[in-house]
């Protein structure tokens, strides 16, 4: 009777710097080795964490339209940032996402506002924006902070989101839509490979930080930088 040959798979060799890491333990690696792996398994880690949460913000942005207006102010309409949040809550939670402000006030009043918003897996892009606090109308000292606040946690969010209105806000001059993330890091990536000054470039586009460059300027700052760097 014949007897079925049995063949044995090659072991897969490792793929991942954990992995090494694990067989340099494993092989009692110096200490000197093991901590380059880990230097290596760091960076490693925090690009997958990139790329998952550019994907994620894709992903994101492909599932939120434009968010409607429930807001009258100076005779415009716009989106309030309690009717915004209720809008997009879903869709960052299915896409792993998550968002936080900061708030700061310097000596001379101005507050700024940092909105940050972060993937599951760790990586995490922020943008700022300050203005004076609101005195406007009969409002007390702690009321007009309170309104720059939300102000402003309203126009980062929809910053950092890339989120649009149904109509362009005119209670603030906010643009209809910003870059998307994908498209804001590269840009991010290529002016940081050809240098320069950042505050120079992004106001050329009248913009707070990469993420806050208008969707319809993209074109001009990609070509401003790839013709920087042909000239180096």
């Amino acid at each position: 009777m014949n007897k079925v040959a049995t063949i044995e798979q090659p072991a897969l060799a490792p793929t991942t710097p954990a992995q090494l890491l694990a067989i340099a333990v494993d092989q009692g690696a110096d200490l000197d080795r093991l901590e380059k792996l880990m230097e290596l398994q760091q960076r490693w880690e925090e690009t997958e964490a990139r790329k998952a949460f550019i994907i994620a913000m894709t992903a994101f942005r492909s599932s939120v339209g434009n968010i409607t207006k429930d807001k009258t102010a100076h005779n415009s309409k716009y989106a309030s940032l309690a009717h915004t949040l209720n809008s997009i809550k879903d869709q960052l939670s299915e896409n792993g996402l998550s968002h936080s402000w900061k708030t700061e006030q310097g000596e001379n009043q101005l507050i700024t506002v940092i909105c940050c918003v972060t993937h599951q897996m760790g990586h995490q892009e922020c943008t700022s924006m300050s203005a004076n606090p609101d005195t406007s109308g009969s409002k007390n000292s702690i009321q007009a902070i309170g309104s720059t606040v939300t102000y402003l946690q309203r126009y980062t969010l929809y910053a950092i989101l890339g989120l649009a209105s149904t109509e362009d806000d005119n209670d603030g001059g906010m643009p209809a839509s910003y870059v998307s993330s994908e498209i804001a890091l590269n840009i991010q990536a290529l002016f940081e490979e050809v240098g320069g000054d950042e505050a120079k470039f992004l106001k050329n586009f009248k913009a707070e930080s990469f993420g806050t460059i208008p969707a319809n300027q993209a074109k001009r700052a990609i070509s401003m930088l790839e013709k920087k760097r042909a000239n180096k």
